[in-house]
């Protein structure tokens, strides 16, 4: 297996659809195209590695994604509660359906980002910079979004109940049948919606 993730590790082998990686180190991969549908990732050291464009629709329930390159990668429905994506770009990717309970993605560039569906309770989304992307259905229920940018965001049947959306701004967010009870609302800019009335 040695040789086998090296290979993985330099991107000479990038078809991985189904195979158990649990706990590999694969730090600084380049899996850039690599397909890792249904694939275990969890527990995984992926902190730093090149996964453009990879589809990740995969187990990656604690995964280490740390300075890795995620810009456009298919995480669509992907089990990712738990993981950590300090500093990781994320720009273009698709997060539609995925299970972030639990995860760490504040501070991040989310900018256009395909959140639609995705259960995101209780994540750590403080000062993360939402602008634009698509959260519609998403369930936001207790998730830290206090300082975070949502200009222009779609919340759209989005549930928000319990969350901190303190000193987050919410300009001209579209906020239709979103269930905000419980919601810590404190300094947040509601202009452009209607909340804002």
């Amino acid at each position: 297996m040695t040789n086998d993730l090296e290979a993985i590790r330099k991107g000479k082998i990038l078809i991985l659809a189904g195979t158990d990686l649990a706990g590999t180190d694969l730090a600084g991969a380049d899996l850039a195209d690599a397909d890792l549908s249904q694939a275990n990732l969890s527990g995984a050291n992926l902190a730093g590695a090149n996964l453009q464009r990879a589809v990740l629709r995969a187990n990656l329930r604690g995964a280490d994604l740390s300075g890795a390159d995620l810009r456009s990668a298919d995480f669509r429905n992907a089990d990712l509660r738990g993981a950590s994506f300090a500093n990781a770009l994320v720009r273009e990717a698709s997060f539609g359906g995925a299970f972030l309970t639990g995860a760490s993605i504040g501070n991040l560039d989310l900018s256009g980002v395909d959140l639609r569906g995705a259960d995101l309770r209780g994540a750590a989304l403080a000062r993360a910079i939402l602008h634009s992307a698509d959260l519609s259905h998403a369930n936001l229920s207790g998730a830290d979004l206090s300082g975070a940018d949502l200009e222009e965001a779609i919340l759209n049947g989005a549930v928000l109940r319990g969350a901190n959306l303190t000193g987050a701004n919410l300009l001209c967010a579209t906020i239709e049948q979103t269930l905000w009870d419980g919601a810590l609302l404190d300094r947040a800019c509601l202009q452009g919606t209607p909340l804002s009335l």
